[in-house]
């Protein structure tokens, strides 16, 4: 099977749509990042990120297709211009590295977070693998189309913490607020980047106890979070990462795989890695 007909069957295999209207091949993001997708599939790789060792690791399995959740050079849209005007040395070696090995970036995000089939239906694929990565199936209190709420029994925050580090396989995660407390209600957020006054409402109206950051900055969500703790309240965040936390969604593709394509290509998953190293005095 060519790598072509690969996407196009992984295409038809989610959903297809956003807020009901069918994704536009024209403007997602969901392109080919690089490659010649005319070969033959040999192989399939999914990953978070298609980082340097990514695409090492996946040419010495012998695959030559990356099936990534984000950008392949470090922006929105993948735009390369602006790096081969400056001859950025770090996109050049990346670059040649693609050419070398033959490899065939696609992205799958939009694709993936529309939906994959389920029970009768559609879930977002992404936070689908994250939850039966956490095994909180039975736990879900939302939408299943969307899994990001739970109602767990009382757990303190330092374990759910060790959860994730050990089922995500990470080297550490950020705390802030009420560490000490024992929640029920968790969420996964998206993005805390400013602006976050509806996060905040939502927090407090929901009675969400502990929130699951993706990216996290230092005000907005995050101070809402500490005077809270200070006030003995029992709130408080893990912070993960945004690769991170969307990892396992990647790792749960590889289960559904072959049935989206009818056949047998050898397919694994590549963890993109932590990128992040904690220094404690």
């Amino acid at each position: 099977m060519k790598i072509s007909e690969v996407i196009q069957k992984m295409k038809q295999y989610h959903r297809g749509t956003v807020r009901g209207e069918p994704i536009d091949e024209a403007t997602t993001r969901d392109q080919i990042l690089y490659g010649n997708p005319d070969q033959e599939c040999t192989g399939i790789v999914t990953t978070c990120y298609a980082s340097v060792d990514v695409i090492r690791k996946a040419h010495a399995s012998g695959a030559n297709l990356i099936i990534s959740h984000e950008a392949l050079f470090w922006n929105h849209g993948d735009h390369t211009d602006w790096l081969e005007a400056a001859q950025n040395k770090t996109f050049l070696a990346k670059k040649q590295l693609l050419e070398e090995t033959g490899m065939v970036v696609w992205r799958d995000h939009d694709y993936i977070h529309s939906g994959i089939p389920m029970n009768g239906g559609y879930v977002d694929g992404i936070f689908h693998g994250v939850m039966v990565t956490l095994g909180w199936e039975k736990y879900l209190s939302c939408d299943p189309a969307r899994p990001m709420v739970f109602e767990l029994p009382e757990t303190p925050v330092k374990e759910i913490g060790r959860q994730i580090i050990e089922k995500f396989h990470l080297t550490g995660l950020k705390m802030l607020g009420n560490t000490e407390a024992k929640v029920r209600k968790v969420a996964i957020a998206g993005h805390i980047l400013g602006g976050d006054n509806d996060t905040i409402t939502w927090i407090e109206q929901e009675g969400i106890e502990l929130v699951i950051a993706m990216e996290l900055i230092d005000f907005t969500v995050s101070e809402y979070i500490r005077d809270s703790a200070m006030l003995q309240r029992s709130k408080a965040i893990l912070a993960v990462g945004h690769f991170n936390t969307e990892e396992p969604g990647m790792e749960y593709m590889v289960r559904y795989i072959p049935e989206a394509l009818g056949t047998a290509i050898p397919c694994r998953y590549i963890q993109s890695g932590d990128m992040y190293e904690f220094m404690t005095v």
